[in-house]
């Protein structure tokens, strides 16, 4: 099922003449398929990088080693430059990024459910910390719907 967010974010997407692009760990590639499943995304859509091993988010998305270090694969700073660097490498007006704890495991700093958005664009990098309930399908999905919603507020600002 195509969610209307995603038809919404292709839209809005292509009156723009803009593109995006993904880096994506906790949802392992979802949130791009959420895009591509709406007809004509091609037009929109440059690709995704899957990053779930912490040292890819370093060797292919660009963040620093040490935020990785100080704050973690699951952190706010890491989010801002995984959408950052996905945006830059992709070639892409914007950049989005799911970085987060699906479940059922956690650790005391992370409970499951813990999720960090963003965007990345022209203007400036938006963030957003989701709390999220349910299992790990049901994290990841929302999670999904997270992230684009961020992305769909970005656009609205212009």
């Amino acid at each position: 099922m195509i969610s209307n967010q995603a038809e919404q974010v292709v839209a809005r997407l292509r009156a723009r003449s803009a593109t995006v692009a993904s880096a994506e760990s906790l949802t392992a590639g979802l949130l791009c398929a959420r895009l591509v499943d709406v007809t004509g995304a091609s037009d929109v859509v440059r690709g995704a990088v899957v990053a779930y091993a912490t040292d890819l988010k370093s060797t292919l998305l660009g963040v620093q080693p040490a935020t990785l270090a100080r704050d973690g694969a699951v952190s706010e700073s890491t989010a801002r430059a995984m959408a950052t660097g996905v945006r830059e490498r992709l070639g892409a007006t914007y950049g989005i990024s799911t970085t987060g704890v699906a479940g059922p495991g956690s650790d005391p700093a992370r409970p499951a459910g813990t999720v960090h958005v963003a965007v990345a664009g022209p203007r400036r990098v938006a963030h957003r910390l989701l709390h999220l309930d349910g299992d790990r399908a049901v994290v990841r999905e929302t999670s999904v719907s997270g992230a684009l919603e961020l992305l769909l507020d970005v656009l609205e600002e212009g």
